[in-house]
């Protein structure tokens, strides 16, 4: 997809003048020129050199721009001049009125980098580089001299010999004849302390303390200066000058040209600098110094005069000659200070010719002679032309002035840090000035634009602007994209700036061994590189804003000093790694990486690298490998510097963990992802000094997806280092240990990784080391995407669950709240606006009249989580734009802005689940939206914590406690009623739901988590049916536990690896029956022994009374209902349970009318042995015989005791006797005289399979319902399949609806359709929703009878079964039309009888969606 076109706004100020401020703008952009508030309304021209379309560019070429006035309007505000950017370059602008120049600036277009076969592009900030010695890389035709800058040329150049005037010499630069006498001085005293011929003056040739440094400073002082005399170059002859003067003074009565009073007598500089050769004007000494006669005494007191002031100002020149004096022998022992006794110095040892004292500052190319006779040559063109000016730099000069020129006087005093190889060279002001040299660096230019995609300014600073600019104005020409590169000592971002915006430098290069610590660093990586992390959204088209130069930061320049003797060896990775985080250009110099343990000369260096051997032997010379240093770190550190700038992480954040450690996190605001680089600098050495081994713990937001690198430096017996002489040798006893792309478990690192939360879903993965030894690094890779609880969030969240966080749902005045406060409530009511066009709707009318609503979505997103706050942050900054436009035109827009966010993240949401629901149908992924809307994390748990040993559980501080508390995800009933608070999770709802809404959807690490802080619960052998977090549970329910076994069997199926939950450690809310409350990790246990407990505990008897027993629990329940059982029948092997009083299955209406005297009484107790329960306790026990097989379940069976003794039951034998007896005396045989029916006069429907065996009411038993097809799903091995399929064809008849299924036969007496909970009468029936059970249809039971038909149709044969098909299609396309119309978007709890709307029901019910899934899933 394109992206959208990109544009600037420069405003114009009157007398703004920016030729300092950096604009970087790209390939592609528009720029435009408007008026700012000081230029409207005067008549303005904008010009630049920027060419028209099929132009080539001229830099002093400019055109006018011509303006555009979209609105047409009188006014200027809108009016506005523009460039298509499509050029790479530096142009300038400028604009006038009244024909005067007001102001202009430049601005800098970056070039496109293509690299590979394919031609691809690659961004500044991937670029990844390494400099290398062109010498040191052996012989290659032509390789220096292609390689060599334009702004110097090495001393024995063929070409500078027969051209000297290219350089700056004593002919061409007379002004530099007294520096290069002290350079000859100082050369010849090299040779006597060389010689030895200084040491009784204190100075031996072994330079080893101050005593001696000071000594030199004497011989200087008093041999070599009065020696060369130097003040005679810059002073008057005395004599000669008064002679001239008495002379003039006589001549014609002393006439004189009348001068301005206000000049003084001053020395004239010779400019051919002889001795004594200075002057001064005449005309000014004849009008200073006047006779008062023309009497002899009169003129000789007259010249007397004039000599005393000749020898006061010759005195003058004496002293600042003395000043530089000073400063040169400062920096002259400086020097050798550094070079001779520094620690961090070279160290060069003994003074001798090739290492001599001080570095030449001139080429000498003759034999050497006396001073006196090579002081006669520098007057003698024929040789002084070939005492040519080294180059080099000054530290702390103005770059833009040339040091080499009159009226510098660095040569003289010696400030200039010197490159002895090559010479500087003498443009002049154009190509007349020097034609032979602006012509040959023309074609040099042109060469290494022709082969090579970029060049570096080395000193860039040095190199005279003017021609910078003609070169690199010459090699765009043949390469348009030219990457330039520029190394800048200017010290001032303004400076830089000038030689950016005038030379169009693509990348300064900045030095990570300018940091004296790891926090200065870590500074530079953020002042470098990118944007900060959580940066705003900013719309295509924005002012354009004043930048700082693109950076190619490295880690080591080839002009640094070793980072080895400054740091230590095992600082090289980290701090190479840092340098690499940054969201910029990186680079190193070759040397580096093999831990080379001193700087590399330019120009003494003659050895060369090393080659490349796969096979290398760490004591092999001249080979190295990735074994050899951190080359492998260094492979794996720009792998992914490149990806990192590739894939959008250009936002930056840099912490400093404390004095040693940086994290460096790189975060990509598209993909929310992020990158966190750990590392544990070294800048002492680990050897000598201290290092905690206690690290900090870290916390980093998000979730760990993997390592991405993990690296240590470490030490191996490979011998010591012996500086080789004939190729560059690192040191050889280090290397790196290096594992790429492990999960946390499997790192070095890492001692303890666990998960917590700072907010309401913002999880923090807490760190703890164990080997983050100085050295080491640590890469993660963070996903900080949407979850699906985050999503949960974002789109859904009714009202109630909102109110429990401290908010609502959005209020619309004159209508009614929306349904939910995320998209989805504002994308229901739109799709019912936006087909009909109903503008007039109130929900429109809101948007029309303010911005409440549209502030309201953004806001309430941003108060929240990390993920959901960049989402409201994206939204926010979409509304800035919506806010501009008329308001008639908000409601569609902020629709076409919802639409789009919308639908990008239901395919976020999609993308998260299972390949059922990404592969499958739009009512499978409707329905499986289903799943987000039912699950979240809420203000306050909901969830009992679970063992503290179980990992990857979410954790977060509480915002009331400060504490760290779990935050599992949990799962609401039904919206809106069972949603927040207590009443939001059920552990029968709970595990009805789970299978379709989460493991069909593939949320398996959520669901662990849910059945095992429910089996933290158990007490009783019971689940709770309200759960209560736990500590307000009422285990009053006979079916949560084998829904929760259930359960655990499809997840032990579904899952991979499923069954590694059985030996899951639960923590014991309730240890014993009686127990208080425990903290979560007190009393673990595996989870086989809590299911051992729950089947040990039914097959005992379970039998106890609910605490808090009375109306403080149920205000309706009677006495006995609070009395609960449950066990197995020994002979059966039926579970039964309940009273007459209670109910303890889904099916639990408890009597609420006083007036219908019903109160107390449960509408459909199903005591006894409930049809469901005994299938889904076939199913388990069959699995746990499985199980036990397999010796993944460590129980065979149950032991109980039974009348004083100990019996055991295998599962084995407990399935038996359940298949044994089911359909005996389940099933409704069509034979009245069947023996196995006790009650045959009660039997009013055959061919069905009864609801419940043993009830406290035998005619309920007989009650035709739809929970049979129930067991028929979880244990479809207990029935015969004719008669499966004729009891299915019966409750298809009778009790299938539009939606679901009636829950009591029509033909019954009791059977009402129509659940009405306000109906208070005096109907036993129906009041008070006594019915709620007794006829209006569940959903929830369609879908097992569904898949029961299904399950018995293909054993049927094919032809029932495409019939099946057919059916159950028909059957869903209803609920597929349902969930399209519903406003929740979800499934009812129930309807009233033939499908009708039921204001009773939750609108959208957990299991009801959760069945429909798995029926779409069988299919």
């Amino acid at each position: 997809m394109a992206h959208t076109k990109q544009t600037r706004v420069l405003l114009l100020n009157d007398m703004e003048k920016l030729d300092k401020t950096l604009f970087r703008l790209e390939q592609g952009f528009e720029l435009q020129f408007r008026l700012g508030p000081t230029l409207q309304g005067k008549h303005v021209t904008v010009y630049t050199n920027y060419p028209a379309s099929g132009e080539v560019f001229d830099r002093h070429k400019f055109r006018s721009l011509s303006w555009h006035n979209p609105t047409g309007k009188e006014d200027d505000s809108d009016k506005y001049c523009k460039l298509d950017l499509q050029t790479s370059g530096s142009y300038k602008y400028h604009f006038s009125h009244e024909g005067q120049k007001s102001g202009g600036g430049y601005i800098v277009v970056d070039p496109i980098l293509r690299v590979g076969a394919d031609n691809h592009e690659l961004p500044l900030d991937c670029v990844t580089l390494q400099t290398f010695l062109a010498k040191c890389l052996g012989p290659f035709d032509g390789w220096e001299d292609r390689l060599r800058v334009a702004k110097e040329s090495a001393a024995n150049s063929e070409w500078i010999t027969q051209h000297p005037e290219c350089a700056y010499n004593l002919v061409n630069s007379p002004h530099l004849k007294p520096a290069w006498l002290l350079d000859r001085a100082l050369c010849h005293l090299t040779y006597k302390v060389a010689g030895g011929k200084c040491s009784d003056k204190g100075v031996p040739p072994v330079i080893e303390n101050e005593h001696h440094l000071n000594c030199i400073r004497k011989v200087i002082y008093e041999d070599v200066y009065p020696k060369i005399r130097l003040w005679e170059f810059f002073q008057v002859d005395v004599n000669k000058a008064v002679q001239q003067f008495k002379t003039l003074l006589t001549q014609a009565g002393g006439s004189k040209v009348k001068t301005d009073p206000s000049q003084h007598l001053a020395i004239i500089q010779d400019p051919e600098f002889k001795r004594f050769n200075c002057t001064v004007d005449m005309n000014i000494a004849l009008n200073t110094f006047i006779p008062h006669s023309n009497g002899p005494a009169a003129i000789e007191e007259c010249c007397n005069w004039f000599r005393k002031r000749i020898e006061e100002l010759n005195g003058e020149q004496y002293r600042q000659i003395n000043y530089h004096q000073e400063q040169a022998v400062n920096c002259v022992l400086a020097t050798v200070n550094y070079e001779r006794l520094a620690g961090h110095g070279p160290k060069l040892g003994a003074v001798t010719r090739k290492n001599p004292l001080v570095t030449r500052y001139f080429t000498y190319p003759f034999k050497e002679t006396t001073l006196e006779e090579e002081e006669i040559m520098m007057h003698q063109p024929d040789k002084a032309s070939y005492f040519m000016a080294h180059n080099g730099w000054v530290m702390g000069d103005d770059p833009l002035r040339n040091f080499a020129e009159p009226g510098s006087n660095v040569y003289l005093r010696r400030e200039l840090i010197c490159w002895g190889d090559s010479v500087k060279l003498r443009y002049g002001n154009k190509p007349e000035d020097c034609p032979y040299l602006w012509a040959h660096m023309k074609k040099y230019t042109e060469m290494t634009a022709k082969y090579f995609h970029g060049v570096r300014l080395d000193n860039c600073h040095s190199t005279p602007l003017n021609v910078a600019e003609y070169m690199l104005d010459t090699a765009r020409k043949l390469r348009p994209d030219l990457y330039v590169v520029a190394e800048l000592f200017t010290g001032s971002e303004e400076l830089d700036n000038v030689f950016v915006n005038k030379l169009g430098i693509s990348s300064l290069i900045r030095e990570a061994m300018s940091a004296y610590n790891s926090h200065e660093e870590g500074r530079l990586v953020y002042r470098f590189g990118g944007d900060p992390v959580g940066s705003f959204v900013q719309p295509r088209l924005r002012p354009l804003m004043p930048a700082i130069a693109h950076a190619l930061f490295m880690d080591i320049t080839h002009d640094n000093e070793c980072p080895i003797q400054h740091r230590s060896a095992y600082d090289a990775l980290p701090s190479s790694m840092i340098v690499s985080m940054a969201c910029c250009a990186t680079g190193s110099t070759r040397g580096y990486d093999e831990l080379v343990p001193h700087q590399i000369s330019v120009v003494s260096e003659e050895r060369f690298y090393a080659k490349w051997n796969p096979a290398a032997l760490p004591s092999t010379p001249g080979e190295v490998n990735f074994k050899t240093g951190i080359i492998a770190g260094r492979l794996a550190i720009n792998r992914l510097h490149q990806e990192l700038g590739a894939k959008g992480f250009n936002q930056v954040f840099v912490d400093q963990v404390d004095e040693d450690i940086v994290a460096v996190t790189r975060h990509c605001p598209n993909t929310h992802q992020s990158v966190v680089a750990v590392s544990r600098t070294a800048f002492r050495n680990p050897k000598t000094s201290f290092y905690s081994q206690e690290v900090p713990q870290m916390c980093i937001p998000g979730r760990i997806e993997e390592v991405v690198l993990e690296a240590r430096t470490v030490e191996r017996n490979a011998g010591p280092y012996k500086k080789d002489e004939h190729s560059i040798n690192g040191l050889p006893d280090y290397t790196v240990e290096l594992r790429e792309h492990i999960q946390l478990k499997e790192s070095k690192i890492i001692k303890q990784a666990s998960v917590a939360t700072k907010g309401p879903n913002e999880f923090v993965q807490e760190i703890e080391f164990e080997k983050l030894t100085p050295g080491s690094v640590i890469i993660f890779s963070i996903s900080s995407k949407l979850t699906l609880a985050d999503l949960n969030q974002v789109l859904y969240r009714c009202d109630a669950e909102e109110q429990e966080d401290g908010g609502g749902c959005y209020d619309i005045p004159n209508w009614t709240p929306l349904k939910y406060a995320g998209l989805q409530g504002l994308m229901s009511v739109m799709a019912d606006i936006r087909p009909k066009n109903d503008l007039g709707h109130p929900f429109c009318g809101n948007l029309r009249s303010g911005d409440w609503m549209i502030d309201y979505v953004s806001d309430r997103l941003i108060s929240r989580a990390e993920a959901c706050a960049e989402v409201g942050k994206w939204l926010k900054a979409m509304f800035i734009h919506l806010k501009q436009i008329p308001r008639y035109l908000i409601p569609c827009y902020f629709d076409a802005i919802l639409v789009g966010a919308y639908t990008t993240l239901l395919d976020m949401a999609w993308k998260q689940m299972s390949s059922f629901v990404q592969n499958g149908s739009t009512f499978v992924k409707h329905l499986s939206l289903g799943s987000v809307q039912m699950c979240g994390i809420g203000k306050y748990p909901s969830l009992p914590p679970l063992s503290p040993a179980i990992q990857d559980v979410p954790y977060r501080l509480n915002e009331i406690t400060k504490e760290r508390e779990q935050c599992c995800v949990s799962l609401a009933a039904g919206l809106p009623h069972f949603s927040s608070g207590i009443f939001r999770c059920w552990g029968r709802d709970t595990f009805i739901a789970l299978r379709g809404l989460m493991l069909v959807t593939g949320r398996y690490l959520e669901a662990r988590n849910i059945i095992l802080a429910f089996a933290g619960t158990m007490r009783h052998g019971l689940i709770p049916n309200l759960l209560g977090q736990g500590t307000h549970a009422r285990f009053n329910c006979r079916d949560a536990v084998w829904w929760w076994l259930q359960c655990i069997q499809d997840y032990c199926k579904v899952v991979p690896n499923g069954t590694e939950i059985i030996r899951c450690p639960v923590s014991r809310m309730y240890p014993t029956d009686d127990s208080p409350p425990q903290p979560a990790g007190r009393h673990d246990q595996p989870l086989y022994d809590v299911i051992q407990e729950a089947m040990q505990r039914h097959m005992q008897g379970i039998q106890f009374r609910e605490r808090n027993a009375g109306p403080q629990i149920d205000r309706n329940m009677r006495d006995e209902g609070f009395n609960v059982t449950a066990g197995a029948d020994m002979a059966t092997g039926f579970v039964y349970g309940g009273n007459r009083s209670n109910c303890g299955t889904w099916m639990d209406k408890m009597g609420e009318s006083d007036k219908a005297r019903n109160k107390g009484i449960p509408a459909t107790p199903r005591d006894g042995s409930a049809v469901e329960i005994v299938g889904l306790c076939k199913s388990t026990v069959r699995w746990l015989h499985e199980l036990s097989k397999k010796n993944i379940f460590p129980y065979s069976g149950v032991t109980v005791k039974r009348h004083g003794k100990t019996e055991t039951v295998t599962y084995d034998q407990w399935n038996r006797k359940i298949q044994a007896h089911f359909e005996k005396l389940f099933f409704v045989s069509e034979n009245p005289a069947d023996r196995n029916e006790k009650h045959p006069t009660l039997v009013h429907k055959r061919g069905i399979y009864k609801d419940s065996y043993g009830a406290s009411s035998p005619w309920c038993d007989y009650q035709l319902r739809p929970n049979f097809p129930i067991a028929m799903v979880v244990a479809p091995e207990m029935f015969s399949p004719e008669k499966a399929w004729k009891a299915l064809e019966i409750v298809e008849q009778k009790l299938l609806g539009p939606l679901g299924m009636k829950t009591l036969d029509p033909d019954d007496m009791v059977y009402c359709g129509v659940y009405d909970n306000a109906l208070d009468n005096d109907n036993y029936n129906v009041a008070r929703g006594f019915n709620y059970h007794q006829g209006p249809e569940w959903l929830w039971p369609i879908g097992y009878f569904l898949r029961a038909k299904l399950y018995f149709a293909k054993l049927i044969g094919p032809e029932i079964y495409a019939k099946t098909v057919f059916l159950v299609k028909n059957v869903l396309s209803r609920h597929y039309v349902h969930l399209e119309r519903s406003s929740w978007k979800g499934l009812p709890e129930l309807t009233n009888e033939n499908g009708q709307y039921c204001s009773f029901s939750c609108e959208s019910q957990a299991w009801s969606i959760a069945v429909i899934l798995e029926v779409l899933h069988d299919l």
